[in-house]
C-alpha cells in the first residue's frame, strides 16, 4: 500500500553539507573501534576449547550438542570468516581484499560485473560514495547504483562499508531498501551496491511548492516509516540518520528507509558506549545533543516525530545552525511543545516541579 502524490519526479537531492560530511567520519572513526572489539572478542570464544581429561564428561557433550543445533539467533556482528570459506569466494569471483574484511556479508553471493549495467544518470552525491541511476542490461530494470569511495584503501573505511553490506542483508521488509546485488572488480578496488531504483525522497517532495500533504498522506507515510523502524529494531539496529531525504518513496507512494552509511547493531539487554555524533542535526535528539553514549531506539523514535511535526507545518521544526543553538532557542523549544502535542504526549513530564 502506497501514498500516491500523483505528479513528476521529485528534484535531485542535494549533496550532503558539510557538516554531514565531518559527523560521518567521526562515526568511521568511533563506532568501527567498538565493532573491531567485538570482531576479536568473537574470534576468542570460537577457538576450540581444551577437551577435559578428567571430571564430569558433560561440558565435552554439551559442546557436542551446540555444534550440531547452532544458537537460531546468532550475534549478528561481522565474524572471522575460515580461510578455505575465503579461498571459495575468491574463486567465485569476490576480490580478496573484499573477502578478507567482510567475507560474512557476502556468504551465498555471486559478485556482479560493471558491464552488466549501463548508467544514465547521476542522482546523489555523500560523503563516501556516489549514486547513479543505471539499467540492468541482463533483466531490463532501472536501478540505482552507489559507488563506493575509499580512502587509500584504509581498513576503518572498508569496515565501515562493510558494515552497512552486513545490516542491509540482515534486513528485509517492504520499507526498507533491499540490497539486491554487488558489483566488483578485480583489477580496481571500487564497489558498487545495487539497489531498486525510488523515483522520489520524501524531503524532495516536501520542498516542491505545488504539494501540500493532506492529512491521509502524512498517516500512510508514517506508517510505513514506523513499520520500517520496527523491523530493524526488532533485528536490533539502529538507523541513526532518518531524514527526509533518507526515505524513499516510488511512484506508487510506497516509503522505504535507505542509507544505512551510519546505522550499527545493539543489544536492547546489554548497555553499550556509542558514539554521540549521529543523526542529521535537526533531527537529532537531545539527549545526543548533550553528548550521551548509551542510547537505543528513541533516538530513531525522535527523528521519526520531527519528520510527522515537518509533514504537517510544511517545514523542518528545529534548523539549528549548532548543538547549541538546536536545544536551547525558545523558537525551538515552542517547536518542542508542539511535537509533544501532535505525539500525544505531556512534554519535560518525566521533570520534577514541572
Amino acid at each position: 500500500m502506497g501514498c500516491v502524490l500523483g505528479r513528476q519526479s521529485s528534484p535531485d537531492v542535494a549533496s550532503v553539507s558539510k557538516k554531514e560530511e565531518s559527523i560521518k567520519k567521526e562515526v568511521s572513526a568511533a563506532d568501527l573501534e567498538t565493532c573491531s572489539d567485538s570482531n576479536l572478542e568473537e574470534a576468542k570464544e570460537s577457538e576450540p576449547e581444551k577437551e577435559k581429561v578428567e571430571g564430569d564428561p558433560k561440558p565435552r557433550e554439551s559442546r557436542r550438542r551446540s555444534r550440531q543445533n547452532p544458537n537460531p539467533n546468532p550475534n549478528p556482528k561481522l565474524r572471522n570468516v575460515p580461510k578455505h570459506s575465503r579461498a571459495e569466494q575468491v574463486a567465485a569471483g569476490w576480490p580478496q581484499w573484499l573477502t578478507d574484511i567482510c567475507g560474512e556479508a557476502l556468504r551465498g553471493w555471486v559478485p556482479r560485473r560493471a558491464n552488466n549495467f549501463e548508467k544514465i544518470d547521476k542522482i546523489g552525491q555523500g560523503t563516501y560514495s556516489n549514486v547513479y541511476k543505471a539499467k540492468d542490461l541482463m533483466t531490463g530494470k532501472i536501478v540505482a547504483l552507489k559507488k563506493v569511495r575509499f580512502d587509500n584503501m584504509e581498513p576503518e573505511s572498508v569496515r565501515f562499508m562493510a558494515r552497512e553490506i552486513h545490516i542491509l542483508r540482515h534486513l528485509d521488509h517492504p520499507n526498507v531498501v533491499k540490497l539486491q546485488g554487488l558489483v566488483t572488480s578485480r583489477m580496481s578496488c571500487s564497489l558498487y551496491l545495487v539497489f531498486e531504483y525510488m523515483a522520489h525522497d520524501l524531503a524532495g517532495l516536501g520542498a516542491t511548492p505545488e504539494i501540500k500533504f493532506t492529512e491521509p498522506q502524512v498517516k500512510c507515510y508514517m506508517h510505513q516509516l514506523l513499520s520500517g523502524l520496527e523491523h530493524c529494531h526488532n533485528r536490533r539496529v539502529l538507523h541513526r540518520d532518518i531524514k527526509g531525504s533518507n526515505l524513499l518513496i516510488d511512484d506508487e507512494g510506497v516509503l522505504k528507509i535507505a542509507d544505512f552509511g551510519l546505522a550499527s547493531f545493539f543489544d536492547p539487554e546489554q548497555k553499550q558506549r556509542m558514539t554521540s555524533r549521529v543523526v542529521t542535526l535537526w533531527y537529532r535528539p537531545p539527549e545526543l545533543l548533550l553528548g550521551a553514549t548509551e542510547y537505543g531506539v528513541g533516538i530513531d523514535l525522535w527523528s521519526a516525530g520531527c519528520i510527522l511535526a515537518e509533514l504537517l507545518a510544511g517545514k523542518p521544526i528545529m534548523p539549528g545552525r549548532n548543538e547549541v543553538n538546536t536545544v536551547f532557542p525558545s523558537h525551538n523549544v515552542s517547536s518542542l511543545l508542539c511535537m509533544s502535542t501532535c505525539l500525544g504526549r505531556r512534554p519535560f513530564s518525566s521533570a520534577s516541579g514541572i
